[in-house]
């Protein structure tokens, strides 16, 4: 008889907010209190709603965007005319390279606070137009 080896698993690393993700693009119910809901489900922290779906968003703040940072809507790009970015409470402009680098890509960026970019996004999906939204998550 052939002794049996077990056979080892490979360690599982903890699911990260940015792994979080809902597979197609709906409207946002609600925001606040450090999340979103949407589809009859929450997210706490920010998130990503891109024509391929909705994505946890490993953001802290607005401070200093990267291109990095967009690296999931650069994914989409093709189904995308322009980025709604929430920033927040307020809005905060991004620096200039990373404006300049998304119109290189031919995607707009519109600035915006998360609350404006969350209303603007829901009627502009509801009229079928390529949409993306970046949303930093809130606390109110």
């Amino acid at each position: 008889m052939i002794p049996r080896r077990r056979l080892s698993r490979p360690a599982r690393s903890p699911l990260t907010r940015e792994l979080a993700h809902f597979p197609q693009q709906v409207p946002i119910d609600a925001y606040g209190n450090n999340g979103f809901r949407f589809a009859d489900m929450s997210h706490k922290g920010s998130i990503l709603a891109l024509p391929s779906g909705m994505y946890g968003w490993s953001v802290a703040g607005s401070a200093a965007f990267t291109l990095q940072h967009f690296s999931r809507v650069l994914d989409d790009k093709d189904r995308i005319g322009f980025v709604l970015l929430g920033t927040g409470m307020s809005q905060v402009w991004p620096d200039f390279d990373l404006r300049r680098q998304f119109d290189e890509v031919g995607i707009g960026l519109e600035v915006m606070d998360t609350g404006a970019a969350v209303r603007t996004y829901n009627v502009l999906l509801a009229e079928k137009r390529p949409v993306a939204a970046a949303l930093v998550a809130v606390d109110r």
